[in-house]
């Protein structure tokens, strides 16, 4: 049983497998008739286009619904990946080098920047959102690097997979002046 509410499918397990179905299969269209509707194959347009009406979509509230099962990954990944390859020169090319060619990053890379960001925001009290509600300050205060190290607990429910938990790890390694470049 799922529901759809501001539009995430949100199904009684709560796992995303559902929206990114439902997602890829709308941006799949997107792509798809953006590659037909132009005639002229200026890779520059192409890709501007593509990320102004098929990117949002893929993705749009990706802290909320974030994958975590690799065949989801791979599913929204395909999408950029099959109109990368679909652009003038880049068929025969691998999809590291066509994101490097096109000076795009993967999804999942801009879903950890989302995260990211979300993070530095609440952190730092720049959204009206409750700190304690997500994180807590790791009570080591001796560890090296950065002040704002976050601590969770150990968690083996369905919890660990949302972005509290997810994205504490990656906060934690990340050296504090990096990230603060990166989010900007």
């Amino acid at each position: 049983m799922s529901c759809r509410d501001l539009g995430i499918t949100v199904t009684n397990d709560l796992s995303p497998s559902e929206h990114v179905n439902n997602i890829t299969v709308m941006a799949h269209q997107r792509a798809n008739a953006i590659l037909r509707c132009f005639a002229y194959r200026d890779n520059k347009l192409l890709v501007r286009a593509f990320t102004t009406y098929v990117r949002p979509l893929l993705e749009y509230n990706s802290v909320v619904w974030s994958p975590y099962l690799k065949q989801d990954i791979a599913r929204l990944e395909n999408v950029h990946r099959r109109f990368t390859k679909r652009l003038v020169g880049l068929k025969h090319v691998e999809y590291a080098e066509q994101l490097q060619r096109l000076n795009q990053h993967s999804l999942e890379l801009r879903r950890l920047r989302t995260d990211f960001i979300w993070c530095y925001k609440i952190v730092f009290g720049l959204v009206r959102l409750n700190f304690g509600d997500f994180f807590k300050y790791s009570p080591v205060s001796t560890t090296r690097g950065h002040p704002c190290k976050l601590y969770t607990s150990h968690c083996t429910s369905i919890r660990s997979r949302f972005f509290g938990h997810r994205v504490i790890k990656a906060w934690s390694t990340t050296v504090y002046r990096s990230l603060r470049t990166f989010c900007h």
